[in-house]
């Protein structure tokens, strides 16, 4: 695992002056640091249909992008563009490494580790983006210009691409291998490669209203919640048709915010809702399934490790009852395996001896049987 190494700020400084509110450079915030994908690997798994990719270049000018999977990138020249491959924490275990030096910040908010090659003078053109996320430089060397918040006017440069007018810049920096750029959401900001270089952007993202009204919809439709009709026995003889009275109108509002206050219910829907993945997870279910005694007789010699990407929370309104949820679904294991259930989440990679009172449930070991059959969770070998 990578440490991160705030050298010219600490910690609660950044948190409490720059998370969500200011940009900073973080020099040297991974020393000596290595690419963790070759450039050959990276345009590799921009080739496959379930990756997430895209090239940003211009062409006589003006800007273009395209969606991978992508066949070749000869045709591109030297410089000038730019490839991007989303969740490549999903695809590469070096690349998933880099996501607990940012532990800080709980992992249901992360979105996913982005990595870019650009040539020289490649980049995607100044925007603003709606999450924060750190930039780490990888190789090479690249330039930023990053504005004020404000009411920028945004247009389309291309179908693909959403850009900002010109801003002036508050930080204008040059960032080096190891160097980290921190950029709340709303900045405008502009990178540019200097040569060629390589990047690597961890993305945190907040759910906003409208996204979990309509997950909290879906939830209790799909769960077959919320069914109950409004009902209004000894109502008064109404003499205005067209009005909705303030009686009536409480009642909806007391019948929406029934829902609301069911503790259990939105713990369910904000487990299920959040530990769901957008990204494909690059899941290898084993050839030949093992059983539950297979399972426990080799954790007791090999640690699992936790598939790249793969989202499981907790939340205290359940967790007591050995509640989690895990790739948009609900377990539940019982009050003992508490400990169990909590490691579970909170740990990449798992020791019998973290999960030891989940191993005394037989429903904990049948799921972690299936979770591991199906590739979400493997078995490297590495004893405890």
């Amino acid at each position: 695992m990578r440490k991160l190494s705030l050298s010219n700020v600490d910690l609660e400084h950044f948190m409490a002056h720059h998370w969500q509110r200011q940009p900073v450079v973080i020099r040297q915030g991974f020393k000596k640091f290595k690419d963790l994908i070759s450039p050959e690997d990276l345009a590799g798994l921009a080739c496959e249909a379930d990756v997430d990719s895209r090239l940003v270049y211009r062409q006589d000018g003006r800007w273009q992008a395209e969606t991978g999977p992508f066949e070749s990138y000869g045709h591109l020249g030297d410089k000038g563009w730019s490839l991007m491959v989303q969740a490549a924490n999903h695809w590469s275990p070096e690349v998933a490494a880099l996501v607990p030096a940012f532990a800080f910040i709980p992992k249901w908010r992360l979105d996913d580790v982005m990595v870019g090659y650009s040539t020289p003078e490649g980049g995607v053109g100044p925007h603003i983006d709606l999450y924060d996320v750190f930039i780490c430089q990888g190789s090479g060397r690249r330039r930023w210009r990053v504005g004020d918040r404000g009411a920028h006017r945004q247009f389309a440069a291309h179908a693909a691409l959403l850009h900002v007018e010109a801003f002036d810049a508050m930080l204008d920096v040059e960032l080096a291998p190891g160097d980290i750029l921190y950029i709340p959401p709303g900045f405008p900001h502009d990178g540019v490669s200097l040569e060629t270089s390589m990047s690597y952007s961890v993305g945190f993202r907040a759910k906003s209203a409208c996204e979990m009204l309509s997950g909290l919809a879906d939830y209790v439709i799909d769960k077959d919640l919320g069914s109950t009709r409004l009902s209004d026995p000894a109502r008064p003889i109404h003499t205005q048709q067209g009005h909705i009275h303030a009686a009536d109108f409480q009642r909806m509002r007391s019948q929406l915010q029934s829902l609301l206050d069911d503790t259990t219910l939105i713990a369910d829907f904000a487990g299920s809702f959040l530990s769901k993945t957008k990204c494909q997870l690059d899941l290898q279910a084993l050839e030949d399934p093992m059983s539950g005694s297979d399972v426990l007789e080799t954790l007791n010699q090999q640690n699992l490790i936790r598939t790249g990407g793969l989202r499981c929370f907790y939340l205290d309104a359940t967790v007591e009852q050995g509640v989690c949820y895990v790739d948009g679904e609900r377990y539940a294991f019982g009050p003992g395996t508490l400990t169990a259930v909590k490691a579970l989440c909170d740990h990449d990679r798992l020791t019998h001896t973290q999960l030891r009172t989940g191993l005394k449930s037989p429903e904990f070991v049948a799921a972690l049987t299936q979770w591991v059959n199906a590739g979400y969770w493997y078995f490297d070998d590495a004893s405890e």
